[in-house]
């Protein structure tokens, strides 16, 4: 698992102080006295990564522009809207399967090898978890690495349908205005118009990428799995979120009805202020690997 060893890119990370040597201390104390450690990751665990995130303060999408991800019925229902999706993820795609782990995604796959970390449930679909080496994981919304077929459930790798891609568009050319969080660019409608968008190699179905769009939620299946494992735990960090999202927050909810202790480690305000143990405004990459 080669990983850059550059200094972060701090494009998309929020202004902040660097890690309070008592936070330092309260975290150290927090993690030695965890045996069955339950992670729960953000997107502020990827933006040193050079990820953006959706809603963080001054750098997020939401900060930056008026522009908002795909809806799950409006991929469903428009061809339109498909290919409006598809047209963006091809541009993206090189820039975004080129992202690499940066150290704090390093730090809790070494946490698992230890036997410290339980499980981890990442809330991102970017992959950088599992390309740092993290093998005790479930993507709680998927992973744009992996694409299926809508009607038959064939399932393909990304990087090979951006050769279908590039096979069916040989002559098509866009130019990206800015990145969005999930791997996508920024194109006009009339760059859009003529680009192709292959359907399934086995059935003629509609392609999706494996990942729970805005509007679509996660399968019962995994929810329980999830629950299951945070019955086994005995503690839950939270890096990089702010819990905002249901689908996350639920397995905070449940973690404070076991009386769980939590710490939550995000930039900014999150859902869980109120209750958790501890709360501590550092940047995941630079507050975790001080972390013993």
């Amino acid at each position: 698992h080669s990983v850059s060893r550059a200094s972060p890119n701090l494009t998309f990370v929020p202004a902040c102080h660097p890690p309070d040597p008592m936070e330092v201390e309260e975290l150290q104390r927090f993690v030695s006295n965890s045996k069955r450690l339950f992670v729960m990751t953000g997107a502020g665990i990827s933006t040193e990564s050079g990820i953006p995130d959706y809603r963080s303060e001054g750098v997020g999408l939401y900060a930056r522009t008026d522009r908002r991800p795909v809806q799950h019925g409006e991929f469903i229902r428009s061809a339109s809207a498909r290919q409006r999706y598809w047209a963006r993820n091809f541009v993206g795609w090189p820039q975004f399967s080129s992202h690499q782990p940066n150290k704090a995604h390093l730090v809790l796959r070494d946490w698992e090898k230890l036997g410290k970390l339980h499980w981890l449930v990442t809330q991102n679909v970017d992959a950088l978890h599992t390309k740092a080496g993290s093998q005790r994981m479930t993507e709680l919304h998927g992973c744009t690495h992996r694409v299926f077929c809508l009607a038959c459930g064939d399932r393909i790798l990304r990087s090979e349908l951006q050769e279908h891609f590039e096979a069916l568009n040989p002559t098509w050319k866009a130019e990206a205005f800015g990145v969005a969080p999930d791997g996508d660019v920024f194109l006009t409608d009339e760059q859009v118009r003529n680009f192709q968008v292959p359907a399934c190699r086995k059935c003629g179905g509609i392609l999706k990428p494996d990942v729970t769009f805005f509007g679509d939620t996660v399968s019962q299946e995994k929810v329980r799995f999830v629950h299951q494992r945070l019955a086994e735990s005995d503690s839950m960090l939270v890096a990089g979120s702010s819990m905002q999202v249901y689908s996350g927050y639920r397995f905070a909810l449940a973690a404070r009805e076991k009386k769980l202790p939590i710490a939550v480690l995000n930039i900014g305000p999150t859902r869980l202020d109120h209750f958790a143990s501890l709360k501590l405004n550092s940047r995941c990459g630079e507050l975790l690997p001080l972390i013993v």
